[in-house]
């Protein structure tokens, strides 16, 4: 007997109460997060996850439905969900940034459509980015590696004492920086490229001001990034294995210790 007298069976209440911290990981990660994942998967992934942290660990839920335990129980779990997916969300925002810096520079910023990963409007140069860290880190085992996390984040985090410190928030907010680090590196190799360009158009407008800037600049802008994205995107790739990774990392040590 749980709460004012709903008769519920307490293996179903433990499933319930295991799938709170899951779902919200799933609600905040990336690739499980995306709009194009329907509800009805992440529900039945998070009920399959939930019957392996059962079969591992020995969850005792709270006694009471309606109580203030209960409630402050259920906001823990969902904090350490949102925890470990927001941490690895964003390292996969490194790929937005350097798609702004480098697009800008090319002339594509005004190129964008709505993202279907996550129903926003992003560059279009940036879903390219996203779609191919996406890929990277399916091909990495990443997702298993966030639900291995997740199941292990019941023996350092039990529930009932997953509380998150005050170091942990501060790490958790100072990692928000790695974001637009590794989105300046990512695009340091077109950029640098492009930054020499404009400095070269620079110096010709100004020893030929007639020289209408807009028609050659412009054009030159997009063909030196077109293809110094072609020759540096092998290095790109491989420092987006290096951000995934970072991500994977972070969200062990931040969230988990």
């Amino acid at each position: 007997m749980l709460g004012f007298g709903l008769s519920i069976e307490p293996q179903l209440w433990a499933l319930v109460f295991v799938m709170v911290r899951i779902g919200a990981t799933f609600i905040a990660a990336p690739v499980f997060g995306n709009v194009s994942v329907p509800v009805t998967v992440r529900v039945t992934l998070s009920g399959a996850i939930g019957f392996l942290v059962l079969a591992a660990h020995p969850i005792q839920p709270p006694a009471q439905i309606f109580a203030t335990a209960t409630v402050l129980a259920v906001a823990a779990e969902a904090l350490v969900g949102l925890a470990l997916g927001f941490v690895l969300q964003i390292a996969f925002a490194a790929p937005v940034i350097a798609a702004e810096i480098i697009g800008g520079s090319m002339g594509l910023g005004f190129a964008s459509s709505v993202d279907p990963q996550n129903g926003q409007s992003s560059p279009a140069l940036g879903q390219f980015f996203s779609i191919m860290l996406t890929l990277l880190f399916l091909s990495m085992d990443g997702h298993l590696v966030l639900v291995e996390m997740l199941v292990k984040s019941y023996d350092v985090m039990p529930p009932g004492a997953a509380w998150l410190g005050v170091d942990r928030l501060r790490g958790i907010a100072f990692f928000g920086g790695y974001a637009f680090l590794a989105g300046l590196l990512l695009a340091l190799p077109v950029g640098f490229l492009l930054l020499c360009l404009n400095i070269v158009v620079g110096m010709i407008s100004r020893a030929a001001p007639a020289l209408n800037l807009f028609s050659v600049g412009l054009p030159a802008s997009l063909a030196v990034g077109v293809v110094a994205l072609a020759v540096g995107f092998p290095a790109m790739g491989d420092y987006m294995v290096v951000i995934i990774r970072e991500g994977l990392e972070a969200t062990q040590s931040l969230v988990l210790g």
